[in-house]
């Protein structure tokens, strides 16, 4: 396992990390947690995966307590990431959720501290090394009594970096464009990105670069929701609690067309292990965060750190392919945030065609000015 360190800190993670949304949550199969933690265990007995990443609203504080519960005792042998700004303590609104729906979010600085403290009480610990804002929004960028909690709370001690992640679907680009204008000191910043999945997180560390270059990134849904495992086929279905039965057929089929035009990167190592190896080319990412679900998961992913680095030309091949959408057509996906500015400002770090319809510009039309490696 290779070890990356988040800038101006001495927080050493491993460049996979382990997500604990897949084992805490119930929406990636069920897990008990006795399993759970023996993953947890096995990452970093067997791999040297030190990284990992929960939330307060990952099982409302089930993946901290998971976590507290596999590493007592060897604290200063993992590196502990969580997140917090849902109100997880509001019992009315937690028995009105239904699904993936999210929950209300607060913000002030009383609320973040006590959720943090809440967090430190289920981890069994006196600091956090990496904490970010669950799933920012516009509304939340533009506070800076919220930024100025988390450096607060570094002062003290309680967090030793902090950031913010943005989520839940694919978008936001403006959210962490404007985050790092305004807040050029932030840490570190958790987003989808992923080799078929590429915009706007490229375009987003290409921001980083100009306004923040203190920024790493955490990366998380590596492989496109599983589509990047190359296990899926025409026929595969999911089961009733798992969120991926809920997407359109045509997520399914055009992604398996978009898997076919990748099969080149498996001449040395699975798809799912070049998956990660791509998002590790880029120097600004520190750790990434695949899903996993099972022992065998655990152990191809964890061992792709072990490959050299893909080769440069196959690095070309790939933005190719990514500029011709891999040969698929398909409409324009329905980001969530922020793709395009309301007024005539722009960012010199991000040019692109005006769209007339008014709709996010997809990857073909995306320009990013200075390469995205």
């Amino acid at each position: 396992m290779q070890y990356r360190t988040f800038p101006g800190t001495e927080i050493r993670a491993s460049e996979v990390g382990f997500g604990t949304w897949t084992v805490s949550t119930g929406w990636w199969g069920e897990h008990s947690d006795e399993s759970a933690i023996a993953l947890m265990r096995r990452a970093l007995d067997q791999h040297g995966v030190n990284f990992f990443d929960a939330a307060d609203a990952y099982g409302n504080g089930r993946s901290e307590r998971q976590l507290a519960e596999a590493f007592r005792g060897r604290r200063s042998e993992v590196v502990i990431g969580t997140k917090v700004g849902y109100d997880i303590y509001d019992e009315v609104a937690q028995q009105e959720r239904r699904g993936q729906r999210e929950l209300p979010m607060r913000t002030d600085p009383a609320f973040i501290r006590m959720a943090v403290d809440k967090c430190l009480e289920r981890l069994e610990t006196d600091y956090i090394d990496v904490l970010q804002l669950h799933n920012a929004k516009m509304e939340h960028v533009l506070d800076p009594a919220l930024w100025n909690v988390m450096r607060e709370l570094k002062k003290e001690g309680k967090i030793r970096a902090w950031g913010a992640a943005f989520g839940p679907a694919i978008g936001w680009l403006y959210e962490s464009v404007e985050l790092m204008k305004r807040e050029p000191d932030i840490n570190t910043i958790q987003m989808i990105w992923n080799v078929i999945e590429q915009h706007p997180g490229s375009a987003m560390i290409e921001a980083a670069k100009r306004h923040a270059p203190g920024c790493c990134f955490n990366v998380r849904v590596t492989h496109a929701s599983g589509m990047l495992e190359g296990k899926y086929t025409s026929d595969t279905t999911f089961p009733e609690n798992d969120h991926r039965r809920h997407r359109p057929r045509a997520w399914l089929v055009n992604g398996l067309q978009k898997v076919e035009a990748l099969q080149f990167m498996t001449e040395r190592m699975t798809l799912g292990q070049a998956a990660l190896k791509w998002l590790l080319a880029e120097k600004a990412v520190v750790t990434a965060l695949p899903n996993i679900y099972d022992a065998e998961q655990l152990d191809e992913f964890a061992a792709a750190s072990d490959f050299e680095a893909l080769p440069q030309p196959m690095l070309d091949r790939i933005q190719d392919l990514d500029a011709k959408n891999f040969g698929v057509e398909e409409d324009l996906m329905n980001y969530k945030g922020a793709m395009t500015r309301q007024n005539e400002e722009t960012d010199a770090d991000l040019q692109y065609p005006r769209n007339p319809s008014q709709q996010p510009p997809s990857p073909r039309q995306l320009r990013i000015v200075a390469g995205t490696r």
